[in-house]
């Protein structure tokens, strides 16, 4: 995959139903958020960063780490949901990176996004490995995963899964800048037009 590809990709990310914008928009900031905040000397909790909110949270943080071994395996499934991630069915990052920012709530940042993305690197192996013995298939005789089409999908869905923090900065930026952007005039298709022969 080449990096236009790559950048394709990135773009593809805002294009999809304003309802998920609307969910994604607020959820990529609580993510970066929450990805930044571990630089800190005392990284917050998921919940921790919405204090602000002055909502009283305390308890559900405290409820999460008391059922950390059942919501650590939000993770595992937050990894499969960033595996199952496409160019038109983008939902799953979202509701991959929700899952994950539950289990980090229990179990914290580094158990639950570990875990998650080494999830997802084994799903992906494993079809890798089951794809080797599909590659010289005929498609057109049955359904084959095929070595190339993996990698392909792998890439796609670590891309979409990757950006999704970025979404909010991203569209903000853009906003910001738009007023100020030349953009140059759109080149015509040439349209081909038979010539008609005169008569006398």
């Amino acid at each position: 995959m080449t990096r236009a590809e790559i950048v394709r990709l990135a773009r593809c990310v805002v294009r999809r139903p304003r309802w998920q914008l609307v969910v994604a928009v607020p959820l990529s900031a609580w993510t970066l958020a929450w990805v930044l905040g571990q630089l800190a000397d005392e990284p917050p909790s998921p919940l921790g960063l919405l204090a602000w909110t002055g909502i009283p949270l305390d308890s559900a943080s405290l409820w999460a780490r008391e059922r950390v071994d059942v919501l650590a395996w939000l993770a595992t499934l937050g990894g499969l949901s960033w595996a199952a991630t496409t160019e038109r069915g983008q939902l799953p990052a979202l509701g991959g990176w929700l899952a994950v920012l539950v289990a980090g709530e229990a179990a914290g940042y580094e158990h639950a996004v570990q875990r998650a993305m080494l999830t997802m690197v084994a799903f992906l192996v494993v079809l890798a490995v089951v794809s080797i013995t599909g590659r010289r298939a005929f498609v057109v005789d049955r359904v084959a995963v095929m070595p190339k089409d993996v990698v392909r999908a792998g890439i796609t869905a670590a891309v979409l899964t990757a950006v999704v923090p970025l979404i909010a900065v991203g569209l903000a930026l853009t906003r910001l800048v738009r007023p100020y952007v030349t953009k140059p005039p759109r080149q015509l298709k040439a349209v081909d037009v038979p010539l008609l022969r005169e008569t006398g």
